[in-house]
């Protein structure tokens, strides 16, 4: 059986503003991937769920039959459950995929942890942003 515990996070600097993703995937408490991804500019939510999405597809790619994924984004959490219904036109077509790619898997949990138990993934999410901003010319802004 193949296990993973991920852990998702995505930033914004600005709402919407220059956006990054970090995820963290771990095979029996190992390090197995990290991702740390500039995504251009999006809201806090679009970038959550660009996490989920490319984490979901890494873990396909690793061909995992169940997985837990963290996420500190309580608003994701709770839509992906059905809690939440997802009400923004923006977000309704990535609700989708995910919910098409959590399918994939025989079971998947999505949780919702709080801020200080996500902060790997919440550095590689900032640090995606951070390094496209100090790298580009015109300081990006």
């Amino acid at each position: 059986m193949s296990y993973l515990e991920i852990y998702i996070d995505g930033a914004s600097k600005g709402n919407p503003g220059h956006s990054g993703i970090g995820i963290v995937i771990y095979r029996n408490g190992q390090i197995l991937k990290r991702i740390s991804s500039y995504i251009g500019k999006a809201t806090n939510n679009i970038a959550e769920y660009t996490a989920l999405i490319c984490a979901l597809e890494e873990a396909l790619l690793l061909k995992a039959k169940n997985l837990e994924i963290n996420t500190d984004s309580q608003l994701l959490a709770r839509q992906i459950s059905g809690v939440y219904k997802v009400r923004n036109e923006g977000l309704k077509c990535l609700h989708e995929r995910a919910v098409r790619l959590l399918s994939g898997f025989e079971k998947a949990l999505v949780n919702h942890i709080p801020r200080e138990k996500n902060s790997f993934a919440d550095r590689l999410a900032t640090g995606a942003v951070k390094a496209i901003i100090k790298n580009s010319p015109s300081g990006f802004r």
